[in-house]
């Protein structure tokens, strides 16, 4: 249970179910195959392959998996069928097919076709954290994290979570670090980092694989570009890259964390407990030191 990217949000521990409610409000909405003349089937699956259970706890953590199959129809399979009969309806009737004829019989072939195609499925998968109160979800894009938590608060009657907002922006604190040449506390700079200007086409510039404490780099800020991105290490436990919405991407655990888990894992399961209490907690401590460096967490307005 390594996340490679994460959307975080804080969550109000003390309105989360107990772990027997959690699993049966899941299995209301649970995952079954898309069937008939559907598109897409969503609901929730097992976290781990080695269980069929909804809900993986793990000491203060819990994980959860959101599970979407999708028909493959291509559109080039549609049309295949479609021009083959308009073709057999002009030679057989002698005729032309108009406009709407031909939006009727591509919707009877789709209809038809459908409950035929291939299916392709994909997993979304979040942690929560009850210690320290976020919840983790494994994806960067805002739509995928965005579903995730409307499909748990739809199931669980309500949850209470919000975006991570602080007192300064992640962008100018990345600025700021990269301005200086080094990070702070715990933090330091790695190798990677994305620029953007200002104005209605605002240039943006990629650094990869460099020094970023090199005259050429510190530059590129100075001339008014703010950080977009900024890749950095934490206590050589983590690297990753912080972005300007609080998103984390590309991250790696460093050996440290990993050997930790192989140490207390002898199986499947027992790997999968210390994996996903080892990543919530160093990165939620990560997380509680970041905002510490961005002046603390932005009041939320009733």
């Amino acid at each position: 249970m390594w996340f490679k990217q994460i959307s975080f949000f804080p969550i109000n521990i003390t309105q989360l179910p107990e772990l027997d409610t959690l699993s049966e409000k899941l299995a209301t909405a649970e995952f079954s195959p898309v069937m008939g003349l559907d598109w897409f089937s969503e609901g929730f699956a097992a976290p781990q392959n080695f269980s069929p259970e909804l809900v993986f706890p793990a000491d203060f953590t819990w994980s959860v998996a959101l599970k979407r199959s999708d028909k493959v129809l291509p559109a080039a399979v549609i049309r295949e069928f479609l021009d083959d009969k308009i073709n057999e309806i002009q030679e057989n009737e002698n005729r032309k097919v108009g406009r709407k004829e031909k939006t009727e019989l591509k919707e009877q072939i789709t209809d038809t076709l459908l409950p035929r195609a291939f299916t392709r499925s994909s997993k979304t998968f979040a942690v929560c954290d009850t210690k320290h109160g976020f919840l983790f979800v494994n994806h960067a894009s805002a739509t995928k994290s965005e579903n995730m938590i409307g499909k748990l608060r739809e199931a669980l009657g309500g949850l209470d979570v919000h975006l991570p907002r602080t007192q300064q922006s992640p962008s100018t604190l990345m600025t700021d670090w990269l301005l200086k040449g080094a990070a702070a506390g715990g933090f330091e700079l790695d190798s990677d980092c994305e620029l953007k200007g200002t104005g209605d086409i605002a240039p943006i510039v990629k650094v990869a694989k460099q020094d970023l404490t090199a005259d050429e780099v510190v530059q590129l800020v100075k001339t008014g570009k703010s950080v977009t991105q900024l890749g950095l290490v934490w206590r050589e436990q983590i690297a990753f890259v912080l972005t300007s919405d609080f998103t984390l991407k590309r991250i790696q655990y460093l050996d440290v964390l990993q050997e930790e888990a192989e140490q207390n894992g002898d199986d499947a399961a027992s790997l999968a407990f210390a994996s996903q209490i080892l990543m919530a907690q160093s990165v939620s401590e990560m997380i509680l030191e970041l905002v510490g460096h961005l002046g603390g967490w932005l009041e939320e307005k009733n």
